[in-house]
């Protein structure tokens, strides 16, 4: 079959720009709006994308994580579990924390959307990186970088045991004798680790799919490691054609090392578009946008990306950006974010105008075709299988894509121009995970 570009839709029902909620487009309300998220979920299936994306935070947001309208918003997979029942092809991919929750609550919950949702639910590993998320849980301040990718790792093999605890056939459900299911093929993980010790087996069996696909975002060293190791689908953020090659190349590397097949892991970079029927008109879009910026909303922001240290007070907004020492926040994200100031030679108030839109992801202004263009030079380049849409403001931001960007595509054979599947891994091209316990009952029968 021919490869074709998988999408997903990063759709915050606040906006993705810092300032998307002051315009007359976007509900002021957005964030806290069920409504206009069906809306956005329908639209977004109309796109034929394969998932809604939404990443979470465990403090209250604010203009650091994207926006004043972000401040507060629903919990991602209770929204998508009421999403799930407005909709019949969309995957829906939700943001929990492999650093404060634990693992059988984080299995039985996506397992719970896997089958509300009959087989469309993904899961963003992520280790939640801010000082606030953490005074929130017991503790001073957040753990170490390297003590979170550890407990990460442990936390995604965990949750995989536990998504196996019931073989597909399982369930007899036999009314006349009275035999519901054969408990040979129900099992516990029995599983003692550094960071965790879980019994099993879960009280939730499998969907579908098998078991909801794995998603991952991190671009650090521990990051890369954990992306290739556990990851199916990885939302990554470039600015450069370059470094993006670099990281896809890396990780499908470090992926067929670890005795994986590189193909079935998707690596997805992050694009936030302003389009129009011409470059003037997407160009007028974008300045629109941006003149609507706040400047003590854009100073937040650069603030938040940097790690939450940087002191601004009294800066000039005209010069550039001051030296930032690291942190144990998002330090990839840093880097990118002091390397988009560098390599531009941006001033403060010029970094923060181009960030509001997508915190580091690609921005792209133009035209259907100039945005396809870039699409297809990336995903034919070694440098992404598919591509995260941060669409700037909504629902027009998303609906341009739709009307189009999307058509575009599919003329040039480069996009489905139908679902291919009912479950998020017949639509990503995923393989299904067959369940350890039968694979290794048939070995053992092979081996015989």
């Amino acid at each position: 079959m021919t490869r074709k570009i998988r999408l997903g839709a990063f759709l915050p029902g606040g906006g993705q720009h810092i300032a998307s909620w002051r315009h007359p487009d976007q509900p002021a309300d957005g964030a806290v709006n069920f409504d206009f998220h069906v809306q956005l979920a329908r639209e977004a299936e109309r796109g034929l994308f394969d998932a809604y994306f939404l990443a979470d935070g465990l403090a209250t947001g604010g203009t650091s994580e994207g926006g004043p309208a972000r401040v507060a918003g629903f919990e991602p997979v209770t929204l998508f579990a009421a999403l799930a029942t407005q909709t019949t092809h969309l995957g829906f991919i939700a943001t929990a924390s492999t650093t404060y929750e634990e693992p059988y609550n984080t299995a039985r919950k996506f397992a719970s959307l896997d089958l509300i949702s009959g087989g469309r639910a993904g899961w963003n590993v992520v280790t939640t990186a801010t000082e606030a998320a953490a005074r929130n849980f017991n503790l001073d301040t957040q753990h170490p970088h390297a003590f979170r990718y550890a407990r990460a790792a442990e936390h995604v093999e965990v949750v995989r045991k536990l998504w196996d605890s019931f073989e597909d056939d399982i369930f007899i459900r036999d009314k006349e004798t009275g035999q519901f299911l054969d408990r040979a093929k129900l099992h516990r993980a029995d599983h003692k680790g550094t960071h965790f010790k879980v019994e099993g087996p879960l009280n939730v069996s499998r969907s579908p799919q098998g078991h909801p696909v794995i998603v991952q975002a991190g671009q650090s060293e521990d990051g890369r490691g954990l992306a290739a190791a556990t990851a199916e689908v990885i939302f990554t953020a470039h600015q450069r054609l370059d470094t993006a090659q670099e990281f896809y190349r890396d990780i499908k590397a470090r992926a067929r090392g670890l005795g994986r097949d590189p193909h079935h892991i998707l690596i997805m970079p992050g694009v936030s578009p302003f389009v129009g029927r011409t470059e003037e008109e997407a160009r007028g879009k974008y300045d629109r946008l941006t003149s609507l910026i706040l400047e003590e909303d854009g100073i937040a922001l650069v603030k938040g990306l940097t790690g939450g240290t940087l002191d601004l007070t009294g800066a000039d907004l005209d010069g550039p950006l001051p030296p930032v020492a690291p942190t144990e926040g998002m330090k990839s994200r840093q880097a990118l974010i002091r390397q988009i100031a560098d390599d531009n030679n941006f001033t403060i108030r010029q970094l923060y105008q181009w960030v509001a839109s997508a915190r580091g992801h690609y921005t792209v202004v133009g035209s259907a075709a100039q945005v396809a263009d870039m699409l297809e030079e990336w995903f034919t380049s070694d440098a992404a299988d598919g591509f995260n849409i941060l669409p700037p403001w909504l629902p027009t931001g998303l609906t341009d894509f739709v009307d189009l960007v999307i058509p575009e595509l599919q003329r040039r054979g480069l996009f489905r121009t139908a679902y291919e599947g009912r479950t998020l891994r017949q639509n990503l091209g995923l393989p299904f995970p067959v369940n350890r316990h039968a694979s290794a009952r048939a070995a053992a029968q092979a081996a015989e």
